[in-house]
């Protein structure tokens, strides 16, 4: 064997390295498609029915899936074309998954764009690598904003913080040891609203599972409930929410985009596995897996162009990213029904991918902001 050509410390001294204890060795993080095909592929049905798959989100994390959107933490800068990307390979496979990476990088996308540098400085790095998990409960704060619904968490302020009480339905990606972003309603003399990055462990903080979903059960979403619980100014984000909402509101909604691509990448999937059995018939159905591919190349390449000006102030710039996010809630729709229609019988199966899909489709249509949401938002800017 000629040293020279497989070692440089050979090459000089013509003598080979000792070998590596294998107790020192080391090996490389697992990159996201290594991590979907062996640790996420053979756990979504266990997730579809409620496990929580934590040391999946961890791993996630580790091969950098929560840092491309911040540029703080991100060696290249802000990308988040790379963010929704990784966040469809995920959703294609498992969209509970997917939706979980949106929760994450929504709570680390708070953080980023907030003026407090002890919470960049102590907490956005372990979002961004995925050692802290969090969450993001604007569901309700969103509602409020556009005259839906009324906000939900009322505080009072004190010298060093804020005290605060209600109760939220329905918010994800949490447990034990979580963060999660919120919005509160302060009273009194100085009325306004405040967001604030929150504990889970927080004294007076309770989270608990009161429903049950016929799909997505594995995301940690429980209904939190607030007890006078004290939040220091140390974890603020924004006082008052109004402009720091202007700044994070595109970025927001454009980063769940990629739920939607994923959800219809899966879906044409299973339309095109069984095209040799059944392409002979299914050739009568419409929005056959071609023209799903044609509209789902469209929409991924105006994501990559919006993706690039997220602090775009201009109204119609948000009014496109509106619009593009309610075209994918409507071709998931589209997609997950063709993947139905085209796996036949066999898609009805309990625990059927293609059944799965379109439960993951309906909640891309439900979930903040949902359709009916979305074209109210967009009415009014048209307006």
């Amino acid at each position: 064997m000629n040293l020279a050509t497989h070692d440089p410390v050979a090459a000089r001294t013509g003598v080979a390295p000792p070998e590596v204890p294998t107790f020192l060795k080391t090996e490389p993080a697992p990159d996201l498609d290594t991590i979907i095909r062996r640790s996420l592929k053979p756990k979504v049905i266990a997730i579809d029915h409620g496990e929580y798959p934590a040391d999946i989100l961890h791993e996630i994390g580790a091969a950098g899936a929560y840092r491309h959107h911040l540029a703080t933490q991100n060696p290249g800068g802000m990308d988040i074309a790379a963010a929704i990307d990784d966040m469809d390979r995920i959703s294609a496979e498992c969209m509970s998954t997917g939706f979980m990476t949106w929760c994450q990088d929504a709570v680390a996308w708070y953080v980023e764009n907030s003026d407090n540098q002890h919470l960049k400085d102590t907490v956005l790095p372990k979002l961004a690598s995925g050692e802290l998990l969090g969450g993001t409960a604007l569901s309700n704060p969103m509602k409020y904003f556009a005259g839906i619904e009324d906000i939900l968490l009322h505080a009072e302020e004190t010298d060093d913080g804020f005290i605060v009480n209600g109760q939220l339905p329905w918010i994800s990606n949490l447990g034990e040891s979580h963060v999660f972003g919120s919005i509160f309603r302060v009273e009194g003399d100085n009325p306004r609203d405040v967001m604030a990055l929150v504990h889970t462990d927080t004294p007076g903080f309770e989270f608990r599972q009161l429903v049950e979903f016929c799909g997505m059960e594995g995301t940690g979403t429980y209904a939190l409930f607030f007890k006078d619980v004290f939040i220091p100014r140390s974890q603020i984000l924004a006082d008052p929410v109004g402009p720091f909402l202007q700044r994070i509101k595109a970025g927001f909604v454009l980063l769940q985009a990629g739920m939607a691509t994923g959800v219809i990448e899966g879906c044409i999937r299973l339309c095109e596995e069984v095209e040799p059995r059944l392409g002979h018939v299914n050739c009568y159905l419409d929005d056959r897996p071609e023209e799903l591919r044609e509209a789902l190349d469209d929409a991924r390449a105006l994501v990559r162009e919006l993706a690039t000006d997220v602090y775009n102030p201009d109204p119609a710039y948000f009014r496109q990213v509106l619009e593009l996010r309610l075209a994918g809630s409507e071709l998931a729709l589209r997609a997950a029904n063709s993947a139905m229609l085209h796996t036949g019988a066999n898609g009805y199966l309990v625990d059927a991918p293609a059944q799965r899909k379109l439960r993951e489709a309906y909640f891309v249509a439900i979930v903040t902001p949902a359709i009916k949401h979305l074209r109210k938002e967009i009415e009014a800017l048209i307006d």
